[in-house]
């Protein structure tokens, strides 16, 4: 089992600043997450649905009122933001999570705009054949963006065929592209089928992750095998001591390394060397996004990429990765806070570039360092959902690290409660100490449970100690009931048996076999 630890990385909305701080302020802090981030999030996810989503497809437009019927690799990140949210209120708040699903649903249903695959075999049962073509795209990264995304839409909903066909996808139409590469030891994947170019980071590193996704969610061993192959192409090839994937180096491609990285140190069964360099790996890659002049504007807010439907998006690929990092108590802490700041530092700088006042209509800037001057026409769906990527994942951050901490300091605090022996098959005393097992499973391995979940826990762990308190004081309440034959204590620790003759006793605490009784 992981060691237990409390996250004690906390976030200050007011200041973008990370802290330690102890339980008054965390309770302050989780009112600041509730009114700022959160409301953020929800405010600008709705608009980026309003003003980009053609609701009735699921799928979205590439500018404002702009359809493109080859829209397709971009579909994958606009609707993740919705997922995002969808994950964030599941099992808290029914009003958007069913309307969201929704959305998810129809997106799925009308193939992401895949404009290149015919319909084939639209249903989700296990099928290996090579006629299956609903995600099929002579690009092999378009597939790999869409096959992440429906493996992110299992992950969210709990529903197993979309993982299913997630597999197939990747059986038949994306490893099935791959050659051995004997300089390296790796595989190497085409980017187009048609023109036969590639290998790049932007086909290679996706293709790593969602073989790595696979083994962690199927077991077999083929995927983690795949993923290390790709990865070592890509490690030897497009990796460089600075941290950079690719010349140039552009957000999207550091993001993707960097969590294909971070997967792989979860599932690998190489030696502690290896894990290590993936997670070394894993954050120079995101750091470098983040830092390096190449990839920001100099003061570390993300660069304006390009203004094509491709370019605007690349951010919202690397937001959720990093994120990812920042969650992960197995990657290093003080990483984990560097990232965090530059997170937050980013997500102050966009807000302050949005205009409001034609709500639900909101537009974005390619870089969030101004705000959008431009027509209408012109607004970028790309750019919209980099932004609204931005800060809903900042508010999926928050929010688990402000419940992470609740949840650690809350069970640090049961843990220093002792039942006393013999009274373990108390029933107040069993719902505890399974309330508190709950939470330890939580804390011992925080990333494979929900928001709701943590919530859940902290409500649950409340209340079951409150009654473990109570019981353990002895504070039982009876109402002018007789009391002839114990022995009673005042609070004093005098006897008051038989004080009264009626053998009544009037209001108060009394003590009575060593617990207090209250009187009324």
């Amino acid at each position: 089992m992981k060691r237990l630890t409390t996250l004690l990385l906390l976030v200050s909305m007011a200041g973008g600043q990370c802290l330690m701080a102890q339980t008054a302020a965390i309770k302050s802090l989780y009112r600041n997450v509730k009114d700022t981030y959160e409301t953020k999030a929800d405010s600008t996810t709705n608009a980026f649905i309003e003003s980009f989503m053609i609701k009735n497809k699921g799928y979205f437009n590439v500018s404002y009122q702009h359809y493109a019927f080859n829209a397709y690799w971009t579909q994958a990140h606009a609707i993740d933001v919705v997922i995002y949210n969808y994950q964030r209120h599941k099992g808290i708040d029914t009003r958007p999570t069913s309307t969201y699903l929704t959305y998810i649903k129809r997106w799925y249903q009308n193939k992401a705009n895949n404009y290149a695959g015919a319909a084939g075999k639209s249903d989700t049962g296990v099928n290996t054949s090579t006629d299956y073509k609903m995600f099929e795209n002579p690009f092999t990264d378009d597939m790999c963006w869409i096959t992440l995304t429906l493996l992110h839409i299992a992950e969210a909903t709990g529903t197993s065929s979309y993982a299913i066909v997630a597999r197939q996808v990747f059986d038949n139409y994306i490893i099935s592209r791959g050659t051995e590469d004997e300089e390296t030891g790796g595989i190497k994947l085409p980017w187009n089928t048609d023109v036969g170019s590639g290998p790049n980071a932007c086909t290679q590193s996706p293709a790593t992750l969602i073989a790595a996704k696979l083994y962690q969610r199927f077991g077999t061993a083929k995927y983690l095998e795949y993923a290390k192959k790709l990865y070592a192409y890509a490690n030897k090839k497009m990796y460089m001591s600075d941290g950079r994937i690719e010349e140039p180096p552009l957000t999207y491609t550091q993001g993707t390394f960097g969590e294909a990285c971070r997967i792989l140190y979860h599932v690998t069964d190489e030696s502690s060397s290896v894990k290590n360099k993936y997670r070394t790996q894993a954050y120079t890659a995101l750091y470098y996004a983040f830092t390096s002049t190449r990839c920001t504007n100099g003061q570390n807010i993300l660069r304006d990429e390009g203004s094509s439907g491709d370019q605007s998006i690349f951010k919202a690929i690397l937001i959720p990765y990093a994120v990812n990092f920042v969650l992960d108590e197995d990657m290093t802490s003080n990483n984990r806070t560097n990232l965090c700041k530059l997170i937050l530092k980013n997500t102050t700088m966009l807000w302050k570039q949005l205009d409001f006042s034609r709500y639900p209509l909101l537009f974005y800037n390619y870089g969030w360092t101004s705000p959008y001057t431009g027509s209408d026409s012109d607004a970028s769906m790309g750019a919209a959902c980099s932004g609204a990527s931005l800060i809903e994942n900042t508010a999926r951050m928050c929010r688990v690290i402000t419940d992470r901490y609740n949840l650690g300091a809350l069970l640090t605090e049961c843990e220093k409660f002792v039942i006393e022996p013999g009274l373990e098959e108390e029933e107040v005393f069993v719902t505890f100490s399974s309330a508190k097992q709950a939470a330890t499973d939580i804390m011992a391995s925080p990333g494979d449970f929900t928001i709701a979940q943590f919530k859940k826990a902290i409500e649950n762990l409340q209340a079951a100690y409150q009654a473990a308190q109570d019981f353990a004081t002895g504070i039982k309440t009876f109402s002018d009931s007789p009391l002839r034959n114990e022995e009673i204590y005042d609070l004093s620790g005098k006897m008051v048996n038989g004080k009264w003759s009626n053998g009544k006793f009037p209001r108060g605490i009394y003590i009575i076999g060593g617990r207090k009784v209250m009187v009324k």
